[in-house]
């Protein structure tokens, strides 16, 4: 492992630890400069081709959703834990059902599944562009349904 630091290439590990998802997270110190650092592993499992409304096909990223999941958070009191946890959980639901292909829409109700509970208007941001609400009488009817639960 290279320090990210002086990037000198003698490192230790001086803790480990596991999360719920699976992954491994060590603790690290550098035999150079030695500052303290942390790295985190997961495994790599195959992951399903997206196929988007209009037919396209592209590898499931993770990246991409956790940039999406990130915009719709912004300004909001959402921790970056909790947001890395959500992006988590739909990856390995995704790495779960075994499927070679999946459709966006089947990500997209997972991803607004999610922002409903994790924070009512990050889900509102979202559904504004996933769900078509293109006018405010549609937008109001969505929160109307959000404030009755």
């Amino acid at each position: 492992m290279i320090c990210p630091y002086c990037q000198s290439k003698r490192t230790r590990v001086i803790d480990t630890s596991h999360d719920a998802r699976g992954g491994v997270r060590r603790r690290r110190v550098c035999l150079g400069c030695s500052q303290r650092f942390s790295t985190y592993e997961r495994a790599v499992l195959a992951s399903p081709v997206v196929v988007k409304q209009d037919g396209t096909r592209e590898e499931f990223d993770r990246q991409k959703l956790l940039d999406g999941v990130k915009i719709v958070c912004a300004k909001r009191p959402v921790p970056i834990a909790d947001i890395d946890r959500l992006v988590g959980e739909i990856e390995s639901t995704l790495q779960a059902m075994g499927k070679s292909e999946v459709s966006s829409r089947v990500v997209g109700d997972m991803v607004i599944a999610g922002l409903k509970e994790l924070d009512q208007i990050a889900y509102i941001r979202y559904a504004i562009v996933y769900l078509g609400l293109d006018d405010l009488d549609a937008i109001r009817d969505e929160i109307d349904q959000l404030l009755e639960v």
